[in-house]
């Protein structure tokens, strides 16, 4: 298994971290030793202990070393008191946090998210890259998200040509997301960054717009946007455009597609937990995605309507958290869609279940916890880190039948037939053969 190793670089003086935390501190006495010599990537966190904002890091810091344990390792260096490490890496500002991959010489910074979930997320992202890089035999490590010198290729046709007379239209009228390059056609470092936008525009398709002024040439839109410099990146969030804000991420393509990325699971919306009332909805939900997480609740009369919309919350939360990959959701009740249950071998161990299905690869992952945030979480952290060996479907997924959408409420119990005509009944005039015929 692959160990990745997150660390926040932490002196042994610091009051932040102790031996509890589940974060390693490191010290210019330790650093090549644990993380330079370690074939493991490192995320390394420097910091000053008066910064404020390090101070608000720690506590996430903490949570993603703890959520890690076990998968990826979490440190930390006081640069205040270990200067030499500061100057070593070029440390500017706190928090810095930066990414020890397949080269240990040419660390790459983090730009994700400063949360839990979003430095564990890129964590077991980089876990996955570097052992599919060292399956395809590549060597080393995937590194940071932005790699040094292995982007791939890209077609210049993905990046839209920007003009004054069709910006607003194109950008400002968009409900896309656009990261618009302002540029000169003599820049060198223009030059440099053409390719890495290609590539980034390339893997972006379909999800950002990637686009490029030549500045020169319609000095309408650089002046509009305080362009000074070249090249100027502007990012025009998805929907109503007020204004462009400044893109403060790398020049390589896997920064550019890192930092859009992160944009995207930040202002994206949850997906929608569906409810598995016939086959279309199973075809969009498992058949047309890379994964979907089927969910069998209990029958609404054993847990009432609070009781299942208390389940439904805690698939929406866990929905919220991972819409960055993408997932199907759906759910369905005890019975209601019984082939399935029996294709995916859910029902035997009781309800409420979970499984993550892959209709492609014809395998299914169960989840032998509890239905709570924590334990499907810790379960579905495993399945993208590919801890749990998945299950052979023994049968075709069938066709779903129609299903009467849950109307919110509680049950009703069904009517007990009226057996109170039976006084009537004289069971002297019963025929002797008759009422003894179960004898």
């Amino acid at each position: 298994m692959l160990l990745v190793t997150l660390s926040l670089l932490i002196g042994t003086g610091s009051c932040f971290y102790s031996s509890g935390d589940a974060v390693e501190n490191l010290t210019p006495a330790n650093f090549d030793s644990k993380v330079t010599n370690d074939d493991a990537i490192w995320v390394v966190e420097f910091y000053a202990p008066w910064c404020g904002h390090c101070k608000a890091l720690t506590p996430e810091w903490k949570k993603a070393a703890k959520a890690l344990k076990g998968i990826v390792k979490v440190g930390a260096a006081d640069v205040d008191q270990h200067k030499e490490l500061g100057g070593r890496f070029g440390i500017q500002g706190f928090p810095t946090i930066k990414i020890f991959g397949g080269n240990k010489n040419k660390p790459e910074d983090y730009r994700g998210p400063r949360t839990a979930n979003g430095i564990v997320a890129e964590a077991l992202r980089l876990a996955t890259v570097v052992a599919n890089d060292r399956l395809a035999g590549k060597g080393g490590s995937g590194g940071s998200s932005g790699g040094s010198g292995g982007s791939k290729k890209g077609n210049p046709a993905d990046v839209i040509e920007l003009t004054s007379s069709v910006f607003n239209k194109e950008v400002l009228d968009s409900k896309d997301m656009w990261l618009v390059e302002f540029y000169a056609p003599w820049c060198g470092h223009c030059k440099k960054l053409a390719p890495e936008w290609a590539s980034a525009a390339t893997t972006l398709k379909g999800k950002v717009k990637l686009g490029a002024v030549d500045a020169t040439q319609f000095q309408d839109l650089a002046g509009r946007y305080g362009v000074r410099g070249y090249p100027t990146i502007k990012y025009f969030p998805a929907g109503a455009k007020l204004d462009a804000e400044e893109y403060d991420g790398g020049r390589t393509a896997g920064d550019i597609v890192a930092w859009a990325e992160a944009k995207l699971e930040e202002f994206a919306e949850p997906p929608e937990i569906r409810e598995l009332l016939n086959d279309e909805v199973f075809a969009e939900e498992c058949r047309e995605k890379s994964i979907c997480l089927i969910s069998i609740l209990p029958d609404i009369l054993d847990t009432g309507a609070e009781g299942r919309n208390k389940y439904l919350n805690t698939l929406k939360e866990l929905g919220d958290k991972y819409k960055k990959r993408k997932w199907g959701w759906a759910w369905s009740f005890a019975g209601e869609q019984d082939k399935l249950e029996a294709a995916i071998e859910v029902g035997g161990a009781g309800y409420p279940a979970i499984v993550a299905l892959n209709i492609k690869k014809n395998a299914v992952l169960h989840h032998r916890g509890g239905f709570s945030k924590d334990s499907i979480n810790e379960f579905l952290q495993y399945v993208i880190a590919g801890r749990i060996a998945p299950s052979v479907l023994r049968k075709d997924v069938p066709k779903l039948r129609k299903a009467t959408p849950w109307d919110g409420k509680d049950g009703q119990m069904p009517e007990e037939e009226d057996y109170s005509d039976l006084d009537d009944i004289d069971l002297d005039e019963v025929p002797v053969e008759n009422a003894h015929s179960e004898l």
